[in-house]
């Protein structure tokens, strides 16, 4: 039975764990319509939180909004739960309370629900997330926000959530560190010069087998607790497999490996700091290096050339955890940014300024003035739902931005070819 006791109030996987450790349901292409439509509620009005996703993910979103409403006395309250597996549906349920559903249809049409946060396998989440957009839900949505083969799905999500009056905010919790922020300013103001290059990465040690994702039940079988259909979605219909349906991170149709378990993470920073959007030209390369059993790559690394005269570099790997950056057990490879006249980049608790060679520009330090608060996140995203304002710190405009470039990388990576987008008819080429 999940807790309702533990504080979270200073849970921070933030720039910290960035240097010391980083730094299902829907029916294929059904699309619920709606009448209602967003309420823009005060600031001491309730809201009614849904989660679509119980699993392992699920866990932080649940004990933070309990501890956001219990300790930090944030107007909310849990009020329904969906997932296709009732045992791990009912432990969430037991222990939080709510309404249980295994349809997430359902849940949506519950009215006690304002905001769903989706946490279910990557194939699931466009789906989920614009059925939740036309129902008039707010959505936070875990990353990534679609699977590496659903490109027109993440192009469709991103056009309903920008015509919706609904808010949405992807699970990159990074993006409540202000160093972002701070070095996006500086990039702006002129520091670096014009921008021309940056890398960035993730680097772990983990197969995505029994360590780290478990199969709850090895006799566990399609029927009325487990909805096996709903789990495929739109990908291939295949016999029920145990490990399929517990360890998915580990089969290409439902994960990417690095590219978008993991990459998300890093390169979203990164492109809002540049303020580019959608890339010219990516190749990719990759493997599987070190774990065979898997159908994902376990090392990935992508090149993203960009009309703006950038190169953005992502290098990462599963098979090792060093980054290479002197801070060995760091999943998040600390970023550079390069521009003709210097590079930013990240030491301890400052940003690092360092001049080209030629340039007449001095080194300078700048303090961060805070970091990452995964609560925080979550209740600047509440705050932005009773407004009505759309500009989260982790829009749906930018997943897009990122999540394309590595959609790219994946589809040239398995068809062994240079990808390439045509802005004009927002497609991409291989």
């Amino acid at each position: 039975m999940a807790s309702r006791t533990g504080s979270v109030g200073g849970n921070r996987f933030g720039r910290r764990q960035f240097l010391r450790k980083a730094g299902g349901i829907a029916a294929a292409g059904m699309v619920i319509t709606s009448s209602s439509t967003s309420t823009v509620k005060g600031a001491n009005e309730r809201l009614g939180i849904g989660f679509i996703g119980c699993g392992g993910r699920s866990g932080a979103h649940f004990q933070a909004l309990h501890w956001l409403k219990t300790q930090a006395k944030e107007p909310i309250e849990i009020v329904a739960a969906c997932d296709v597996y009732r045992p791990r549906l009912m432990q969430r349920v037991d222990g939080y309370g709510g309404k249980a559903y295994m349809d997430h249809r359902e849940l949506l049409a519950d009215p006690n629900v304002d905001v769903v946060c989706i946490a279910t396998p990557d194939h699931l989440h466009g789906y989920q997330a614009i059925d939740a957009l036309q129902a008039g839900k707010h959505v936070y949505c875990e990353k990534p926000v679609t699977h590496w083969r659903q490109f027109e799905l993440t192009k469709r999500l991103a056009h309903v959530a920008r015509e919706s009056r609904c808010v949405m905010q992807l699970g990159t919790q990074g993006m409540a560190d202000t160093v972002w922020h701070q070095m996006r300013k500086l990039v702006v103001d002129g520091l670096i010069g014009k921008p021309i290059h940056a890398e960035c990465g993730y680097f772990r040690v983990g197969d995505w087998g029994e360590r780290g994702m478990p199969i709850d039940d090895p006799n566990a079988k399609p029927g009325p607790d487990l909805n096996w259909e709903a789990f495929l979605g739109d990908m291939p219909k295949k016999p029920f497999d145990v490990s399929r349906f517990f360890r998915w991170r580990m089969y290409e149709d439902y994960a990417g490996g690095p590219s978008t378990d993991l990459f998300p993470h890093s390169l979203t920073p990164v492109l809002y700091i540049l303020g580019v959007k959608m890339p010219s030209t990516v190749v990719a390369t990759g493997g599987k290096f070190r774990y065979q059993e898997r159908e994902i790559p376990d090392t990935f690394n992508v090149l993203i050339d960009y009309p703006e005269g950038i190169t953005v570099a992502v290098l990462g790997t599963q098979g090792n955890d060093n980054t290479g950056t002197g801070f060995r057990g760091a999943p998040g490879r600390i970023p550079i940014i390069r521009g003709w006249d210097g590079s930013l980049t990240i030491q301890g608790n400052e940003i690092v300024f360092v001049p080209a060679d030629g340039s007449n520009k001095k080194p300078q330090k700048f303090a961060i003035e805070h970091g990452e608060d995964f609560t925080g996140f979550w209740k600047g995203f509440l705050a932005c739902c009773r407004a009505g304002k759309k500009e989260t710190q982790s829009p749906m405009d930018l997943a897009y931005w990122v999540q394309t470039p590595l959609q790219m990388g994946m589809l040239g990576l398995t068809q062994g070819k240079v990808a390439r987008f045509d802005p004009q008819k927002e497609q991409i080429v291989l």
